[in-house]
């Protein structure tokens, strides 16, 4: 994905993906492309309002998140075109449609046989729906079993049941092993969470919240957004953030903004943080901390990693 503004973030996160970043960091599951079918796989198949006769061949990805679903499951040679923001894996085939401007004629001349986004902008899915080109939304996850739920619902579409259910399960349980490995500590851990220089950030209602709430760490911008009237995406001040005095800040803007611990400790008052005096500040990978697909397991891998070196 582009880098998002803060408020786009929240929007492409609940609605979407946030941030779109650049390359991509090792993950635990390396898509394949395989496009052999699974044995169960039988057509037609029907999932919500959409029904396909036939298994699709010419699959146009106008989301990063389902590119790296599609893949992950096996799918890969199906896809024929992938957004300008799809980096991930490296063989996508990269495109110049964009998902945050799209265009119904410039999506209709890559011949589609299913379209899959995020994100129904421009009324983008009314225009191809009436060019007859098969739709299918994966919206934003709130949690992981939306995630879970997508993979399973692309895996039925494109023909590899068997190899979406393999995928989410290893998910499952990679997190579990995960969870089950924390450290017993008598208080929690607080983080911050930062989106951008701005200091937009994301409360534990979110989906990369949910996740810090699995590592067992402490939201220190829960009260900031108790209300929910910022969706859950709440700026901070400098102040707020340096009184709270977070034990981690883990930044999602790396790439985008080119943000680091260097950065972060030049800031004003931000030397006497506890994250800052610690070497507690963490980067992130812009991209995967703002989609919500496989890679979401080494998400949370880096969140348990880092916290793991403080001592219960």
């Amino acid at each position: 994905m582009s880098r998002r503004t803060p408020r786009l973030f929240a929007a492409t996160l609940a609605v979407a993906a946030l941030a779109l970043g650049a390359c991509a960091e090792k993950t635990s599951d390396t898509p394949t492309a395989t496009g052999s079918a699974s044995a169960a796989a039988t057509f037609p198949v029907t999932v919500g309002s959409l029904t396909l006769a036939e298994r699709p061949e010419k699959i146009v990805s106008l989301s990063p998140t389902a590119t790296e679903m599609l893949f992950a499951i096996g799918a890969g040679t199906q896809v024929t075109a992938v957004d300008d923001n799809s980096n991930f894996p490296a063989d996508a085939p990269k495109s110049d449609l964009s998902a945050f401007q799209p265009n119904a004629e410039a999506i209709a001349a890559k011949s589609p046989d299913l379209v899959v986004l995020s994100d129904d902008r421009n009324k983008i899915v009314e225009q191809l729906g009436a060019l007859k080109i098969p739709v299918f939304r994966a919206p934003a996850a709130t949690t992981l079993d939306d995630t879970y739920r997508q993979i399973t619902e692309l895996g039925t579409l494109t023909g590899h049941p068997d190899e979406a259910a393999d995928v989410t399960q290893r998910m499952k349980d990679d997190i579990a092993k995960l969870v089950a490995d924390l450290p017993k500590r008598s208080a929690k851990l607080t983080y911050f969470h930062e989106l951008g220089p701005e200091l937009y950030t994301a409360t534990s209602k979110t989906f990369i919240g949910s996740l810090y709430t699995l590592a067992g760490l402490e939201n220190i911008a829960d009260a900031s957004d108790a209300d929910g009237k910022n969706g859950g995406y709440p700026q901070l001040s400098q102040e707020v953030i340096v009184k709270a005095n977070p034990d981690f800040v883990f930044l999602a803007d790396t790439k985008c903004c080119q943000q680091s611990a260097d950065t972060v400790k030049a800031r004003a008052g931000w030397a006497g943080v506890t994250a800052v005096k610690n070497n507690q500040v963490v980067g992130l990978d812009d991209d995967i901390a703002s989609r919500w697909g496989p890679r979401v397991v080494d998400l949370l891998r880096t969140i348990v990693d880092a916290t793991a070196k403080v001592p219960a």
